[in-house]
């Protein structure tokens, strides 16, 4: 087994006195897709807003490659190596998708601000947007306005964004939200791609898609901890059925 990348230790965030997660700990390793699973208002998102840096802990450790990073600011995380998409689409929609993509990758420089050359002169960069476009499978012409992309396509096109900042560390929350059968398929399929060479927390309420490309399941509930093991130990498991996926969800 690879050494975790990303560890997190007894992480809690209340707001005004409500516990959203409550002494929460996990490990993410290269290579592996750890999914969080749980009801509406089980704290998952909160979860990855602390991973992220978008929120910050009222308790615990994140440690990322043994650095400890709670509390750091969003910018300065997603630098470090950690990269999110979430549950809405967050791209520009005026802009192509090439532009979108490279404004992703220029924010990761040391000073994103390049007021004496043009942004499409700096080939580097170019070239690091289309190869994240290419990854996760949007086809050319990549002139077209993210805008006017389907809504999968705008799926794609927040993970691109996200690979152009070349992350280790990816955090996904709901992916498949609001996709039909066959884009859901297409992104399961990159999701399982992009395992190969990152370690990936995935949120996601379609089980189907879960028990699929999952390695390691942790299920939440009230913002702790249920249980966490293998999806065939989780399908299994009396507690997980009573509190989150019904028996028969579980047994079909």
């Amino acid at each position: 087994m690879t050494e975790p990348i990303l560890q997190v230790r007894e992480l809690s965030k209340r707001f005004e006195g409500l516990a959203a997660v409550s002494d929460v700990s996990l490990e993410l390793r290269p290579g592996e897709v750890h999914a969080v699973i749980g009801p509406n208002g089980a704290g998952k998102t909160t979860l990855i807003n602390m991973l992220s840096g978008d929120l910050a802990p009222s308790a615990g450790a994140i440690r990322f490659e043994g650095r400890e990073i709670a509390g750091l600011s969003a910018d300065r995380v997603a630098r470090l190596g950690i990269g999110r998409s979430y549950q809405k689409a967050n791209i520009f929609p005026d802009f192509m998708l090439l532009e979108n993509c490279r404004l992703a990758a220029q924010a990761r420089l040391p000073s994103s601000l390049r007021f004496f050359r043009p942004a499409l002169a700096h080939t580097a960069l170019v070239e690091n947007a289309a190869r994240a476009l290419a990854l996760v499978g949007l086809e050319e012409p990549w002139d077209r306005l993210a805008g006017a992309v389907s809504h999968g396509e705008q799926r794609q096109l927040e993970i691109a964004m996200t690979l152009a900042a070349e992350p280790k560390v990816l955090l996904l929350d709901e992916p498949l939200a609001g996709m039909g059968a066959d884009e859901s398929r297409r992104m399961v399929a990159l999701i399982a791609r992009l395992a190969e060479t990152h370690a990936v927390l995935l949120v996601e309420h379609d089980m189907d898609a879960v028990f699929s490309v999952a390695s390691v399941l942790t299920v939440m509930v009230n913002g702790r901890v249920l249980e966490r093991g293998a999806p065939a130990a989780i399908r299994e498991s009396p507690a997980v059925q009573r509190a989150y996926l019904g028996t028969a969800e579980v047994e079909s």
